[in-house]
């Protein structure tokens, strides 16, 4: 059994290491609402905008792009979000599990021919481990979100795309849904995939009009049986009534790359909110376990103190009896 000194050395250990997770917990929640501020004002601009790109491309036969035409794959980039630091739970974990995951998809192609684009000193540790190709230091932008990095990036993979240096490219990130809920995601950043917004889930909000397949499904469908009663009804097509000015080429050059930066923003965004969540939840579990010792600590030195002070009145009193 423990000597009481030993007992209060540990009490004494716990308590430090509970006001340093309850400090990052208290830190790790303010820098979350300021994350969360940020992603709540960018996510329904950038979802709208990839909705509206989307639709446009899928609906007018003239607007096929260098972009939106895939191609046999051999080359790929995986972009992978982590952070630059530890105690998050199991944040980078899963994102550096995911990343191999995708990456194993490939694997026929040579490590050669799988480069990492890694946002956050974790997983450019772990792919640089891997053997992979890498394709640059983005590091700072982990900790520091910056939308002038996000254009450069974008436009360096959309050029070497261009270019036919790489195939496709992939995003892996935590999409952050609420502070308790981060969502492991993978999307396809190039070719632009179009066959996502058709069979895309916009019942957020039941009074939305955006349209989607599942509602023109069953708009078809019920006209199509109030056809066979009243006359055949055509159904509407998926928002095709788009009008293009100046030109069709002149509207993509501008849209096409002002969605892939934000995109890459806008993930990057949902990465340090998400990373914010992970630490404020793990820094609070720590902090209750902190909680919990210190609670059956304090039993224990209580305890040793009180059979301490019982053995030192046994010892007075037999001693009187013997005297």
């Amino acid at each position: 059994m423990p000597s009481l000194k030993e007992i209060k050395t540990r009490i004494t250990s716990v308590n430090s290491t509970r006001k340093i997770t309850s400090a990052m917990k208290m830190v790790a929640s303010s820098k979350l609402h300021h994350a969360q501020v940020m992603i709540e004002n960018m996510l329904p601009y950038e979802t709208m905008l990839e909705h509206i790109l989307k639709t446009f491309l899928a609906s007018e036969a003239d607007a096929s792009n260098v972009y939106t035409i895939a191609r046999p794959v051999n080359r790929v980039a995986i972009v992978a979000y982590s952070s630059n630091s530890s105690l998050c739970g199991g944040f980078n974990a899963n994102i550096i599990k995911l990343m191999q995951t995708v990456a194993a998809e490939y694997e026929e192609l040579g490590k050669d021919n799988i480069v990492i684009y890694p946002i956050g000193r974790k997983v450019a540790e772990k792919a640089a481990k891997l053997g992979y190709a890498i394709g640059g230091d983005f590091t700072q932008m982990a900790d520091k979100p910056n939308v002038k990095q996000c254009i450069d990036l974008a436009r360096e993979l959309g050029e070497k795309y261009r270019a036919g240096e790489i195939d496709k490219v992939e995003l892996v990130y935590h999409h952050f849904k609420s502070a308790g809920s981060q969502v492991l995601t993978r999307k396809t950043f190039l070719p632009i995939d179009l066959t996502t917004e058709l069979t895309r889930d916009h019942f957020r909000d039941l009074k939305s009009t955006v349209a989607t397949k599942e509602s023109q499904e069953y708009l078809r469908k019920r006209d199509n049986e109030r056809g066979e009663q009243n006359g055949a009804l055509d159904a509407k097509p998926l928002n095709s009534n788009f009008i293009v000015e100046p030109d069709m080429k002149s509207v993509l050059s501008v849209l096409i790359p002002k969605m892939a930066h934000l995109m890459l923003y806008t993930a990057l965004l949902d990465s340090i909110a998400s990373e914010h969540a992970a630490r404020m939840v793990a820094m609070q579990t720590a902090t209750d376990n902190a909680d919990e010792l210190l609670r059956g600590l304090n039993l224990q030195y209580n305890k040793s103190r009180q059979q301490a002070i019982t053995n030192e009145l046994l010892d007075i009193v037999g001693g009187s009896v013997n005297n």
